[in-house]
């Protein structure tokens, strides 16, 4: 359904997996963060889901060409990827979207284990960025820096691993009290039983298609109430 395709943000040319709705009519935007295998056909799958749901979704290429089967060789990948200039990637993801005749309404962001980390981090990153959605998000805050008084008026869902302590972990009660506290909204949701990465059905070791499909219709019903 989608393609790839370039843009450019400050003097540079970056790539993207971009799909577009059949039928024409215009719709809200979903920016697809990966996890740390990087721009896998897992990630470009959800793309071209949130397509067929109604949405102009587009997944940002954060690092360029790599896609590592080692585990070590793409966790020495997502640690070397500089979060600043991550942040600032997805807020051009944003404004590149924003200028696609095909996108009317708000622009949302949904991430994966890292990425769901810089998904919630992206409403603070790009004003165009009105609702997120951080699947079992593992990187620490201190890291990312999030200005999370940016939240005021935008919202988020977190969905959370049993394996990685479920919604009473440290890092997903930071990001609910600091978005709350900022103005904005932040509803958390378990998945007992769940292993980290239970969306990725490329990895039947930790897949669980009942917790998959539960997020999966929480997420658009999400994007759909705040996207327009």
């Amino acid at each position: 359904m989608g393609e790839m395709v370039s843009y450019r943000h400050d003097g540079t040319t970056s790539e993207g997996y971009l799909a577009i709705p059949s039928g024409g009519a215009t719709s809200p935007a979903v920016i697809v963060i990966q996890e740390r295998w990087g721009l896998v056909p897992h990630i470009t799958s959800v793309a071209d889901r949130f397509a067929e749901a109604g949405f102009v979704a587009f997944a940002p290429d954060l690092h360029p060409g790599a896609a590592p089967d080692d585990a070590d060789e793409a966790g020495r990948l997502m640690t070397a990827l500089r979060m600043d200039d991550a942040a600032a990637d997805v807020a051009a993801a944003a404004d590149y979207l924003a200028g696609r005749p095909e996108v009317t309404g708000g622009i949302g962001c949904a991430g994966f284990s890292a990425g769901g980390s810089l998904a919630l981090r992206s409403a603070t990153s790009s004003a165009r960025i009105v609702a997120t959605a951080g699947f079992y998000p593992m990187l620490p805050w201190e890291k990312m820096r999030p200005e999370w008084a940016d939240y005021a008026g935008k919202a988020a869902v977190v969905h959370c691993a049993e394996a990685d302590g479920a919604s009473a972990a440290e890092g997903v009660q930071t990001a609910r009290r600091a978005i709350e506290s900022a103005g904005g909204t932040c509803v958390l949701y378990d998945y007992p039983g769940t292993a980290h990465s239970f969306f990725n059905d490329d990895r039947p070791e930790v897949f669980d298609q009942r917790a998959a499909a539960s997020a999966w219709a929480r997420t658009l019903e999400h994007f759909r109430s705040r996207l327009g």
